[in-house]
């Protein structure tokens, strides 16, 4: 379930803010702006479905995950293939999740 509300919510996310940066970069009508939020909304609550003890911990797994995340949005949707380094560095992020999310806790 916890993969799944991370997935869900960068994407989540990425839309939502796309459709601002869509708005006021790329000159489309300030209508995009509804599905914009109910999209950010979406997010906000994805991530508290979540099972996490605290929030904060959470919110620092779910980083990696909305890195991956844009760099798929950056190759599926605005058409740039991501490049060694971005490959890179998303594994790197990947790596801090798992540890975040899998390391020993003291009881």
């Amino acid at each position: 379930m916890t993969i799944a509300a991370y997935i869900g919510a960068a994407f989540a996310e990425i839309a939502g803010c796309f459709a601002f940066w869509a708005w006021l970069k790329l000159g489309r009508s300030p209508l995009w702006l509804a599905p914009g939020l109910a999209s950010l909304a979406a997010f906000a609550w994805l991530l508290t479905l979540v099972d996490s003890e605290a929030a904060g911990r959470a919110y620092a797994a779910y980083g990696g995950v909305y890195i991956v995340a844009s760099l798929l949005w950056l190759w599926g949707v605005e058409g740039v293939r991501p490049d060694r380094w971005d490959t890179f560095g998303a594994t790197v992020c990947l790596a801090g999740v798992a540890i975040i999310m899998f390391g020993p806790r003291a009881p």
